[in-house]
């Protein structure tokens, strides 16, 4: 059994890298190759590989590229390669439906086992990776009403603003804002700003 692989990546020579590079094991085959996000849709949409390695950073947004094939086929296999490590693209990547997540400084045994692996149905998830998103899975979640809060702090909202905004008391408020800074394990509003967009609670 060959599994049949498409590469969308927007650097040429990191196609070529990994098409030489794949073309050393005998079960596994480059079919097509794409440099942008729409190209990665229309290719996947005609030939249907069967494992597809997807660059985040290219034209037209590699989290595009992943919602688009997803919202045709939810069991589509396509594995994460990129060069970020930022805890927002990982998360946002997984939870959309990627089977995986590597970076492209993998060794080639170890990128040839991730394909294998996502080919049979499993994940690829590398221990620096998970490290990474444990991160936003440790301590408790923020509920929808902190994340009200904290939408409002990163306006720069006092709290006597939020009071108002919200129709709750100065009381709650900084019971809420208390709970944030501990969930968040930060000491002030602006490293809760940062960090909530460090973590993707917070879209830019």
């Amino acid at each position: 059994m060959t599994i049949r692989i498409l590469i969308a990546d927007d650097h040429h020579i990191v196609r070529l890298g990994l098409k030489t590079v794949l073309k050393l094991e005998r079960d596994l085959e480059v079919i097509a190759e794409a440099g942008t996000a729409d190209e990665c849709v229309a290719v996947w949409r005609t030939l249907k590989p069967d494992v597809t390695l997807l660059d985040l950073r290219m034209p037209g947004g590699g989290h595009d590229a992943l919602q688009r094939i997803l919202a045709t086929e939810p069991t589509a296999r396509i594995l994460i390669l990129t060069t970020s490590e930022l805890e927002q693209d990982i998360h946002q990547a997984l939870i959309a439906g990627a089977k995986g997540y590597a970076l492209k400084s993998i060794s080639p045994d170890e990128l040839s086992e991730a394909i294998r692996s996502i080919y049979k149905g499993g994940e690829w998830i590398p221990k620096g990776i998970a490290k990474t998103l444990s991160h936003r899975l440790s301590g408790a979640e923020l509920t929808a009403r902190e994340l009200q809060v904290l939408e409002l702090l990163s306006k720069g909202l006092t709290n006597p603003d939020i009071c108002r905004a919200l129709s709750i008391s100065l009381g709650t408020v900084k019971i809420h804002i208390r709970n944030i800074l501990s969930k968040l394990e930060v000491t002030d509003r602006t490293e809760a700003t940062s960090e909530a967009y460090r973590r993707g609670l917070l879209l830019r």
